[in-house]
């Protein structure tokens, strides 16, 4: 027999798995690792949502089989959500299906709409599902540069004249994760008239549409004039309301792959328990100050992260939108690569981040800083990698300022 099945022969190992091993093993130890590597909001649902939760789940009639494609009032929602914030007007019936998160959305569209050897075109770097949901599938993987910009358009003209077979899709992800990268409308209207063009399909994942920082407001591909007629757009609750565990994600646009998702899904799920669907219809139609309190925490991380790094001697760009910094090494490390730097961090500075060449062979000159630490544990993370980057000592003490940040409580992830 093989000694590994051939899909999973086409996946590389996880190379998170190798920082991730010297994060547990230091915490066994007893050391205080302040983990800035995954993507986890931690901040709790807000109130309301997990009250609407518990009223459904009380109700027994909600405990039996859920629909695939996502409850009536959910899918409706969803698409009052898209008028509300993007002006674009979606049948909920045809345009709109619920997920289990945008990342098994993201997934079971691409074992939809691929068969083996077909070319589908990626940013890299990039959020890992973008690539491995393709190549899961049976497809191969063209990368292009990740930049919204003249860059990225040019190196699509050059895959469609030079890829065999033409691609059929391609991925972008703005704002972005890993880089925090934001598109404007402007890009999105002639990648859209692009595809038109060449008949190529674009996925679009909005999962960071609202987390933004300045006036640059994040925009949706679905507003370009024609988006949907080859495009489809991923959104998620993960983030916007730090619900990250329930798996509540949404795929809206192009109705031939909408359907085609809600297909493949009908054979695979009976969707989301009900209770977490009837939550989800409380999060996007009820108050949106919680939306805004989340913007505004985000900011005030990052704002602390940026000018704790700038401290250090570390020029981290400050991002626009995301939860996320894309950090360059530091020019006297670079030479490590981002795995043996990111450990280099975890054990001189107790700080763990995700190294960036997990998101792409082009990632490998950066790492991602995630805010998913109150601002005194990021604080002493930047104080603790001043202190290793300046080389005083291994890490620097604990806050002794009791004033410091007394609204918030320090937090570890498992």
């Amino acid at each position: 027999m093989p000694e590994e099945f051939h899909r999973i022969r086409r996946l590389p190992p996880y190379v998170f798995a190798e920082v991730n091993g010297a994060k547990a093993r230091a915490r066994a130890a007893g050391e205080d690792i302040i983990d800035l590597g995954m993507g986890n909001p931690d901040g709790p649902t807000p109130p309301h949502i997990v009250a609407k939760l518990i009223e459904a789940v009380q109700d027994p009639r909600t405990h039996r089989y859920s629909v695939s494609k996502g409850i009536t009032g959910l899918r409706k929602a969803l698409a009052n959500y898209y008028e509300r914030r993007f002006g674009i007007t979606l049948n909920p019936e045809n345009e709109v299906i619920a997920t289990l998160g945008s990342k098994e959305g993201l997934a079971n569209l691409a074992a939809a709409i691929t068969s083996p050897g077909d070319t589908i075109l990626v940013p890299n770097p990039s959020y890992p599902i973008h690539q491995f949901g393709f190549i899961i599938a049976g497809a191969a993987v063209r990368s292009i540069p990740a930049t919204p910009d003249e860059t990225m358009l040019r190196a699509l003209d050059v895959a469609v004249r030079h890829s065999v077979p033409k691609p059929t899709a391609l991925i972008v992800n703005f704002p972005s994760n890993p880089t925090a990268w934001v598109a404007d409308l402007d890009f999105y209207r002639e990648l859209v008239a692009f595809a038109r063009k060449h008949e190529i399909y674009i996925l679009s994942d909005l999962a960071y549409a609202e987390i933004y920082f300045g006036d640059r407001v994040p925009p949706s591909i679905l507003q370009i004039e024609g988006a949907k007629d080859i495009a489809v757009e991923f959104t998620s609750l993960s983030k916007t309301y730090s619900m990250p565990g329930w798996r509540m994600g949404f795929a809206a646009g192009n109705p031939r792959l909408i359907n085609a998702l809600t297909r493949i899904k009908s054979y695979l799920d009976y969707g989301a328990f009900t209770p977490i669907q009837i939550a989800a219809v409380a999060a996007l139609n009820g108050p949106q100050d919680c939306v805004a309190d989340m913007r505004k925490l985000y900011k005030e991380r990052r704002d602390v992260l940026i000018r704790g790094l700038h401290a250090a001697g570390w020029n981290v760009p400050s991002p626009e939108a995301s939860m996320f910094a894309w950090a360059p090494i530091p020019e006297q490390y670079a030479h490590l690569g981002s795995v043996e730097f990111s450990k280099l961090l975890l054990s001189r500075a107790k700080v763990a981040v995700a190294p960036g060449i997990g998101f792409g062979e082009y990632g490998d000159s950066h790492v991602r800083i995630a805010l998913v630490e109150n601002t005194q544990r990021l604080r002493q993370a930047t104080r603790n990698i001043r202190a290793f980057l300046q080389g005083h000592s291994n890490v620097a003490e604990p806050d002794s300022d009791p004033g410091a940040d007394t609204n918030e409580k320090a937090s570890e992830h498992a």
